[in-house]
C-alpha cells in the first residue's frame, strides 16, 4: 500500500516497524527537519494492524508532504521487513534507520556525503569521537563493545562499530551482494564483512544511541548471537585466511559496470 512516492529521492529511509504508533511521528519529524538530500521513506510493516500505519495516516498534515510507502513484509520479523525494504528501494543510497531513531537525523546528509565521495557502505558508529551509547543493558554492550573491539583492532575492519543495524548502503552493495543471513538484524554485518573481502571501501560518521523508552525492542541478543558469530569469523577469515574477493556470494543477476 503505498502512501505517496518520490520516484527522484538520491536516497531511500528503510525503516523497519512493529507498533510503533508512539515513537515514529517523532523519527519522521526528525528527518523532516533535518534531512536536506531527497529522500523517500519506506516503512516496512508485518501486518495491515499495525499501529504505526494508522498513526502516519491520522497525522499526514505534520509530515509536510513527505514522501512515505508503505511496503509489506511477505513474511515476519525485523529480517524480513528490511529484505523487504530493499527489494523496493531504487535511490542511488539506502539507509536503515531504527523506528526510535529521532536523534540521529541531522548525520544522514554527511551519510550520504561519504557516500557521494565513493564509500560504499557508511556506518553511523557510536564509538569514535561524538558519538555514544546510552542506556544500553549490561549483556548486550558488554557484547557490542567486545565484537567492536576485536572485529576493528585484530580483524581490521575500517570500522569502530560493526554490529550496528544503523547504516548506509550504496546501490550497489544492494543491488550485487547476496545477503545469506535469515534472521534479525545480521544482514548488516554481513554486508559489512563482505564489503571488506571484497575491499569496497567503508567509511563512518558519528552517531548517538539510546536504548528506547516506548515500545519493546526486537533485537534478541542472545537468540541471534550463533548468526552474528558466523560473520564474526567471516571477518577473520579475510584477514587471517586470506580469504579473496571472488569468494564473496554475489547476485546472479547483477553485473559490474564496464
Amino acid at each position: 500500500m503505498s502512501v505517496e512516492s518520490d520516484m527522484t529521492a538520491r536516497l531511500d529511509i528503510v525503516i523497519p516497524v512493529y507498533n510503533e504508533g508512539p515513537n515514529i511521528l517523532s523519527t519522521l519529524g526528525s528527518l523532516r527537519d533535518n534531512v536536506r538530500t531527497p529522500f523517500r521513506v519506506l516503512i516496512c510493516y508485518d501486518r495491515p494492524d499495525d499501529d504505526t500505519l494508522t498513526t502516519i495516516d491520522a497525522h499526514r498534515d505534520r509530515l509536510g508532504g513527505m514522501a512515505i510507502d508503505y511496503v509489506r513484509n511477505p513474511g515476519r520479523g525485523a529480517h524480513g521487513a528490511v529484505m523487504a525494504g530493499f527489494a523496493v528501494s531504487t535511490a542511488p543510497f539506502v539507509i536503515v534507520l531504527p523506528a526510535d531513531d529521532d536523534f540521529n537525523g541531522g548525520i544522514l546528509d554527511g551519510m550520504v556525503a561519504k557516500a557521494a565521495a565513493g564509500a560504499d557502505l557508511v556506518c553511523a558508529s557510536r564509538f569514535i569521537p561524538g558519538g555514544s551509547m546510552v542506556g544500553c543493558p549490561w549483556l548486550k554492550a558488554t557484547l557490542v563493545r567486545t565484537a567492536a573491539f576485536t572485529l576493528h583492532h585484530v580483524a581490521r575492519l575500517p570500522t569502530h562499530d560493526p554490529t550496528s543495524g544503523f547504516r548506509l548502503f550504496s546501490r550497489r552493495v544492494i543491488d550485487a551482494i547476496a545477503v545469506e543471513s535469515d534472521s534479525g538484524f545480521c544482514y548488516s554485518i554481513e554486508l559489512l564483512v563482505k564489503c571488506h573481502r571484497l575491499g569496497w571501501p567503508v567509511a563512518e560518521v558519528p552517531a548517538q544511541w539510546i536504548e528506547r523508552t516506548k515500545g519493546a525492542s526486537r533485537f534478541r541478543v542472545l537468540h541471534w548471537l550463533p548468526a552474528y558469530l558466523r560473520w564474526y569469523r567471516y571477518a577473520f577469515a579475510t584477514t587471517f585466511l586470506r580469504r579473496p574477493a571472488n569468494s564473496v556470494t554475489l547476485r546472479q543477476t547483477w553485473k559490474p559496470a564496464t
